[in-house]
């Protein structure tokens, strides 16, 4: 784990969606940057600061510093809830992430995506393929397994806000503790001031609860529809997939898949968690950061 985060460290950024809500990012600037910019896109229910350990480690890495974003998207973090919640949808969300690159400036970046984050990744490489140019995929694939789906469905909406910091990392290790045996319970502490806002100095509601109603759409009674042709588009751009070793929501067959069919892709499992990985640990952020120098354009 890094030292405990400091506000003068990233910036905010807030901007408006073609709908006009008020959007909300994290922008981790470089004074000197070595390496191509990073995009950091969350799961479902997450926001930006899911990537805070992940961004300070690339912002300040001794050889390759560079420039990181993270986005809360529509309805999570300190974004804009949306009066329709028929608009949750990754298309939407896309749309989002897209406008945010245009006003950011950003062409030819490093997507990071987790979980819906990168199914996002997956749909920019189709609709605006100039805008990414590397991609790491945080334990998501086109194949998405209904068991994750089911534990997914179960908690969105529903998961009650703990009163005090201490009963929220109690609850995130009672929830979590199967699939990431190697956090304890300081460490959750420490994760939930992420996973919730704080008001008061107490946890709150991070993500707008109607969400659960565009997510329970997903008829569980059928497989999910796979998205090899979206994955299909990421074939021109170097791919790194992370996968928890204890994921129910991919597959090692998923990623001997993918393995298969993409012919830049490298891929990371990541021992001891599960979906999706926390990107804390130092052999993963160590992996991404080599990964994405290794894809930077010449100097």
């Amino acid at each position: 784990m890094l030292e405990p985060r400091n506000s003068a460290e990233w910036q905010d950024i807030y901007y408006a969606s073609f709908d006009d809500l008020k959007l909300h990012a994290r922008h981790y600037p470089v004074a000197e940057p070595k390496g191509r910019p990073v995009l950091c896109l969350p799961g479902l229910t997450r926001n930006a600061k899911d990537f805070h350990y992940l961004a300070l480690a690339l912002a300040n890495h001794k050889q390759w510093p560079r420039e990181v974003y993270a986005l809360d998207y529509r309805g999570r973090g300190l974004s804009q809830y949306d009066r329709h919640w028929e608009n949750y949808t990754p298309y939407i969300e896309l749309l989002d992430t897209l406008d945010f690159m245009t006003i950011a400036g950003l062409h030819q970046a490093a997507i990071i995506g987790t979980s819906r984050g990168g199914i996002i990744a997956m749909m920019m490489a189709a609709v605006r393929p100039t805008n990414m140019a590397v991609v790491v995929l945080n334990d998501v694939g086109p194949i998405i397994e209904t068991r994750g789906l089911t534990r997914i469905m179960g908690y969105v909406g529903r998961m009650p806000v703990p009163k005090t910091w201490e009963d929220a990392g109690m609850l995130l290790r009672d929830m979590n503790e199967r699939a990431f045996p190697g956090i304890n319970l300081t460490q959750w502490e420490e994760i939930a001031h992420d996973i919730f806002n704080e008001r008061k100095g107490r946890p709150a509601q991070s993500y707008d609860k109607r969400l659960a109603r565009a997510f329970g759409r997903i008829d569980l009674s059928r497989p999910a529809p796979d998205l090899w042709p979206q994955f299909a588009g990421l074939a021109q751009f170097p791919v790194l997939v992370l996968r928890g070793a204890n994921s129910d929501l991919l597959k090692p067959e998923t990623v001997n898949a993918m393995v298969e069919r993409h012919p830049n892709l490298r891929e990371l499992t990541v021992e001891r968690q599960g979906h999706a990985p926390l990107l804390r640990d130092r052999e993963t952020v160590e992996m991404i950061a080599s990964f994405l120098a290794s894809n930077d354009p010449p100097a």
